[in-house]
């Protein structure tokens, strides 16, 4: 997929500082960038299903 951003200038310096001392194409920095966020979503969806599920334990107990 491809995809276009426009970054405003305030970021356009980190990007290019961050990139070349990673010694990175920007694209790449980018799409790591997005992995990453999207990878933390999932493990805060999951740690917040197990504090649910853990919390009500006792009553899906009941319930069965």
């Amino acid at each position: 997929m491809r995809l276009s951003v426009e970054l405003p200038p305030a970021l356009e310096a980190p990007r290019a500082a961050v990139a070349a001392h990673l010694k990175v194409r920007a694209e790449d920095l980018a799409t790591a960038a997005l992995r990453d966020l999207l990878a933390q979503r999932e493990a805060d969806f999951q740690a917040a299903a197990a504090r649910v599920l853990a919390k009500n334990q006792e009553l899906y107990r009941r319930l069965a």
